[in-house]
């Protein structure tokens, strides 16, 4: 397959295709009977292609002369399931995909730049992180905005306190709940912690200090750097998450 390298991870051996578009790195992860697409090639779509070092021809080439020319019965996992479709083929996608239903690169390009999608929530600081290769917890560490789960389970239950819950509903679920959590979705965090926002309000009213927590302690970090760039100077994040706070033997509900 052009452009591809390879990469062995416990014997599992992975072409690696270098597939920009959406941005300028990215890549999709070969199988003999499957393709893992990232944001390149979704299911019944393509993945936007207006974020910083995207780009609309670049994509129409990694998905027309690269992901296209895999056999048809390849199997298609995309990074992304937003009607709760997790897997195609390249032969469905070729048949159904409306995007792929094009002549010329030219007519790709302006149904892309058509779109006009709204920005995600918390693109500013997402972007900036990947862009970084992730906002590194250590890095939240050497800032001042880090606690670890031993020290969280002294400021639990104290009074001004208020420890946030990040996760979802489903992870809230599965994984329990530390006790005195309000829950503030990842998604929503922007709106939360805004002047104006519950967040915001609740720290200027009360003087709480917010300590932000998720799975494994990197949307936490993303967000405490949302919550420092807001003024919120005292809110800090559990280190390693919900599972760093189950190996300390802190208390969950469900």
């Amino acid at each position: 397959m052009p452009t591809a390298t390879r990469l062995t991870i416990e014997g599992l051996v992975l072409d690696v295709v270098y597939t920009p578009g959406h941005t300028d790195d990215s890549y999709s992860f070969v199988l003999p009977d499957r393709v893992f697409t990232g944001d390149t090639l979704l299911i019944r779509g393509t993945g936007r292609t207006d974020f910083p070092n995207g780009d609309a021809r670049h994509q129409y080439e990694s998905i027309f002369s690269r992901l296209l020319k895999l056999p048809d019965p390849t199997l298609v996992y995309p990074a992304h399931d937003y009607k709760g479709d997790t897997v195609s083929t390249i032969g469905e996608e070729k048949a159904f995909n409306p995007r792929l239903q094009v002549k010329s690169v030219d007519e790709y390009v302006e149904i892309m730049n058509s779109l006009k999608l709204a920005n995600p929530k918390m693109m500013d600081v997402a972007v900036a992180a990947n862009m970084k290769v992730g906002l590194h917890q250590d890095e939240i560490a050497r800032r001042g905005w880090a606690t670890n789960a031993n020290e969280a389970l002294l400021l639990a239950g104290k009074p001004d306190v208020a420890l946030i819950d990040l996760r979802e509903r489903c992870e809230r679920e599965r994984q329990g709940i530390i006790p005195g959590s309000l829950h503030v979705p990842y998604p929503r965090l922007q709106e939360n912690i805004a002047p104006g926002g519950v967040l915001h309000e609740l720290v200027r009213s009360t003087g709480k200090r917010l300590v932000l927590y998720c799975a494994f302690g990197e949307r936490s970090a993303m967000a405490v750097q949302a919550a420092q760039d807001q003024g919120l100077t005292s809110a800090c994040h559990i280190e390693g998450g919900i599972d760093a706070w189950k190996r300390a033997n802190g208390p969950l509900v469900r």
